[in-house]
C-alpha cells in the first residue's frame, strides 16, 4: 500500500481530494507534500511521527484561529513538517526561513526550464 494510501480518508489528516485525486492549489502544496513523503520515505522520520506532528498542529490551529479566516490544510502540513524537521534538528529555523524567502524570491516558472511550448 502506498503512503497516499495509507493516509485514509476518514482522518484529520486525510489529504484534500476531487473524485478521488489529490487536490492541490498552489504549486507549493504539491512541493510540500512531496518533501514529506520523500522524508519519510528515505527514513528520516517514520510516517506515524509526521501525522502525530500535523494532527497536533491542525488542532492548535483550530483552537487558535479566527472564524472569519479561511482554512487551509496546507498551511497545516507545512507547520507539521517544519516542525518536526526544526525540532529533529535536520535544519535550523534560521536557515529553514532564508531557504523558503530565497525560494519565494525566485520568479514564477524558475524551475520550468525546457525547450517546448505548451
Amino acid at each position: 500500500m502506498s503512503l497516499v494510501e495509507n493516509l485514509g480518508t476518514d482522518s484529520i489528516t486525510s489529504l484534500p481530494r476531487l473524485n478521488g485525486e489529490l487536490v492541490f492549489k498552489e504549486p507549493w502544496e504539491s512541493r510540500a507534500f512531496g518533501m514529506a513523503a520523500a522524508l519519510a520515505d528515505l527514513g528520516v522520520f517514520d510516517w506515524s511521527d509526521f501525522q502525530a506532528s500535523l494532527i497536533e498542529t491542525i488542532a492548535e490551529r483550530e483552537s487558535t484561529r479566527d472564524e472569519a479566516e479561511p482554512y487551509r490544510y496546507y498551511d497545516c502540513w507545512f507547520a507539521a513538517l517544519e516542525k518536526l524537521v526544526v525540532g529533529r534538528g535536520l535544519v535550523s529555523k534560521q536557515d529553514l526561513d532564508e531557504m523558503v524567502t530565497d525560494f519565494c524570491k525566485r520568479p514564477h516558472g524558475h524551475d520550468h526550464r525546457h525547450e517546448h511550448d505548451h
